[in-house]
């Protein structure tokens, strides 16, 4: 049962420029209780979590501890207070090790050892966490998968040296986890649960929240619109309340499937020697699945400098377009507006004679803008401006509205909303049904059954070729845990 707030917030506003992203939010957060936060891109679901945070003030309102209003509320002060925070866009240096980057919540561990003590500290947590990680405390963060980066954030802000945390906000922290990681973590969120720890755990992936969450609250255009106990929803109530409707048809096959269209992509993973070869034809969806940091993401990287001529041991047959999974490091370009991240891509075809046309950048920016729902008053804001989910969607109208016909999707749903996902997943198949050849990385098991056929990796190689037929999460995870024949 939930004890006594750790914390409320009452009467929160915030408003950036135009966008007005929290109107009037109440909320208490007590002991003891995970507390599932959805709604769609935009609703405002991160802004109220960084106020929780202390890294951004409210416009008006306040933050409640013990029923007084925190006035001089910080970061320093939430830590204080047992709150800690996983961002959506991580937060790890990554010039520094996975222990140097535990210093951060740890202040206090200084002096002769504090590099073994924050060692152990870290390690520690991601054995409890994260059995079977990999991951050690002398890691370079930038030499980590997107994942393994993931699970070090994660296991950071579980760990304790001196004042433990109480509640912990977890946004989208299975984005970039496969799908055993992402059990054991809310494995762990339910242990910690029932010894009097509290969680804010906010994500798209609606089958996890219902299975996480003893309470739900619904956000929409900046404020709450349900709260209620997880056992008054299903997965169709819940897309309701959100406003948005139940799952559509069953996907279509593509007009490759019987295997006879021309080759686009050949490829053997680079780690992978022994393992199976990829062949990617015109109009086909390719899924390539498995653990994460098991080779997807480098082979999808290999092809697109296959394609740019920086690679000789891979076929590639026409232009290629990469919808990166990093966004913060390999997707958006943060000096430049949404208008011109979109564009980029696509500058041959937008000229006016010499220059470059405004007028038909604008146009090609308003038909995404519409097409996929991006959440802004204007297309020239800075593409910092927009929400995690909503410059996913950004990078993925970059890919889609330029000329390539190979297109590399490195977990591109990563943040997005299900309203949102449903719209990817009808793009892909109407462009695949156009001959786009569409090379599809994710971790999420359900998202394979818009796919022809799945690639399995381990190790480096490919260990199965999976039909559509064929295919179940079992399977998936079965090859997984074998090697390369």
């Amino acid at each position: 049962m939930a004890g006594a707030p750790i914390v409320s917030l009452e009467g929160i506003e915030k408003q950036f420029g135009a966008v007005r992203a929290l109107d009037g939010v109440s909320l208490q957060l007590p002991a003891g209780q995970c507390i599932g936060l959805v709604g769609h891109n935009g609703a405002g679901k991160s802004t109220l979590m960084q106020i929780l945070a202390g890294t951004i003030m409210p416009g008006h309102g306040h933050v409640l501890a013990a029923g007084a209003a925190q006035l001089a509320y910080g970061p320093s002060r939430a830590m204080h207070l047992g709150i800690r925070c996983v961002f959506q866009e991580l937060s790890l240096c990554p010039n520094l090790t996975v222990a140097e980057n535990a210093l951060a919540y740890h202040a206090e561990l200084t002096g002769f050892g504090w590099r073994r003590k924050c060692a152990s500290l870290i390690a520690g947590k991601l054995d409890e966490i994260f059995p079977g990680h990999d991951i050690s405390p002398s890691d370079l963060v930038q030499d980590l998968s997107i994942g393994r980066r993931q699970m070090v954030e994660v296991a950071r802000a579980f760990s304790e040296s001196g004042s433990p945390p109480r509640l912990i906000i977890l946004d989208e922290p299975t984005s970039s986890l496969d799908a055993h990681a992402s059990r054991q973590l809310i494995a762990h969120i339910r242990r910690s649960v029932e010894r009097g720890m509290s969680f804010v755990f906010i994500s798209h992936l609606l089958g996890e929240v219902l299975g996480c969450s003893d309470r739900i609250v619904v956000m929409r255009d900046g404020r709450i619109i349900v709260d209620d106990a997880a056992s008054a929803f299903d997965r169709d109530k819940l897309v309701t309340a959100m406003g948005g409707a139940a799952s559509g048809a069953e996907p279509s096959t593509s007009a490759a499937a019987d295997g006879t269209a021309p080759i686009q992509v050949r490829a053997r993973p680079a780690r992978g020697g022994a393992g199976a070869e990829l062949i990617a034809r015109g109009g086909e969806v390719i899924g390539l699945a498995g653990l994460a940091g098991h080779g997807q993401t480098e082979l999808l990287r290999d092809i697109f400098a296959a394609a740019m001529g920086r690679r000789s041991n891979i076929e590639v047959r026409a232009e290629v377009a990469l919808v990166a999974g990093d966004r913060q490091n390999d997707g958006i370009f943060p000096l430049m507006s949404i208008a011109q991240n979109i564009s980029i891509a696509s500058l041959a075809g937008l000229r006016d004679g010499l220059l470059l046309s405004r007028r038909k950048e604008d146009a090609m920016a308003g038909f995404w803008h519409d097409r996929i729902a991006i959440r802004t008053p204007d297309m020239r804001d800075n593409i910092l401006s927009l929400s995690g989910g909503n410059q996913q969607k950004a990078l993925f109208a970059r890919a889609l509205a330029s000329p390539a016909r190979i297109i590399l999707l490195d977990d591109p749903t990563r943040g997005v909303d299900v309203a949102t996902r449903q719209e990817v997943y009808e793009l892909i198949r109407s462009e695949a049904q156009k001959g786009r050849t569409f090379l599809w990385y994710t971790t999420e098991s359900d998202e394979l059954v818009h796919c022809d056929h799945v690639y399995v990796f381990r190790n480096g190689a490919i260990v199965a070729d999976l039909a559509r037929g064929e295919l179940s999460e079992e399977k998936v995870i079965h090859s997984s845990f074998q090697e390369a024949g």
